[in-house]
């Protein structure tokens, strides 16, 4: 099961410690990458395009709480 998302009115709590800014997030991406490779061979991303995206897991940083993630209002969001 993901974690949701957060959104424009939304942010992220660890619901042990009450963190609201350090998380480590573990993500799985499909993308389609233009990759522009120089004379020298480094190469470089040019376009990026994500076809999907889901997060698996969210750790807290201060007290490393595992999925023990909330939904919250931000402040100043419009309700």
């Amino acid at each position: 099961m993901g974690v949701p998302l957060p959104t424009a009115e939304t942010r992220w709590r660890c619901t042990l410690c009450g963190n609201l800014t350090r998380f480590d997030v573990t993500r799985r991406s499909k993308v389609v990458e233009y990759v522009h490779l120089d004379l020298a061979g480094a190469p470089k991303v040019e376009e990026r395009e994500v076809l999907s995206e889901s997060i698996e897991s969210v750790r807290c940083r201060w007290c490393n709480a595992v999925d023990q993630i909330e939904l919250v209002d931000r402040p100043g969001a419009s309700a």
